[in-house]
């Protein structure tokens, strides 16, 4: 599948996280086999952990996302699907996305990065801002960055930090009501 299809369509993601890189890599290929799904990402994190991310219309992210499962086994750490991701994510999760501008900034720091993920989704589903980031970080953690008017930005944290709170995940979550324009270049690497 290619990224013009998912950018035409409301695309579903699925995510599965090993403990052995051997076994992720393996998961990986059963995945692709498996079902027409663009591979997203892949990433070695700290800890020896093996991130998987791919998109595509739901019946085959739940094929694909299943063949990853039995193959990986014992290996899985965590999996999770988004139905109908907004359509923001996709660009946040490949690399930071630049703006012009910046008024408020939100930042919700995770554990791992699947929770990471569905925070940005709920995120960018509840409130008009404009998603910078949301993806792995040193040390395994996660981090979603997002900008765009002082109440959309704390309604949009809001909702994203109440998708993993009671998972234990949040690490951290901060909103900058007038974020210095120095920011804008640390955050996004716009001059």
């Amino acid at each position: 599948m290619n990224s013009n299809d998912l950018t035409n369509t409301k695309p579903s993601v699925g995510f599965l996280e090993t403990n052995s890189i051997a076994q992720g890599v393996l998961a990986s290929d059963a995945m692709m086999k498996m079902a027409d799904v663009e591979l997203l990402m892949t990433a070695v994190v700290a800890r020896g952990k093996y991130l998987i991310m791919i998109a595509g219309v739901l019946a085959d992210v739940q094929q694909s996302m299943k063949a990853g499962l039995e193959t990986a086994g014992g290996a899985v750490v965590d999996h999770f699907i988004i139905q109908n991701i907004h359509p923001q994510l996709l660009e946040a999760v490949r690399g930071r996305v630049k703006v012009s501008e910046i008024e408020a900034v939100g930042l919700i720091e995770t554990k791992e990065i699947a929770s990471a993920i569905y925070a940005a989704d709920a995120a960018a589903k509840a409130a008009a801002i404009t998603l910078i980031e949301a993806r792995h970080q040193g040390g395994g953690k996660g981090l979603v960055v997002l900008t765009g008017e002082v109440g959309a930005v704390r309604s949009a944290i809001a909702a994203g930090t109440a998708t993993i709170q009671k998972s234990g995940m949040l690490v951290s979550q901060v909103v900058i009501p007038y974020a210095h324009k120095a920011l804008l270049r640390s955050l996004t690497g716009t001059l």
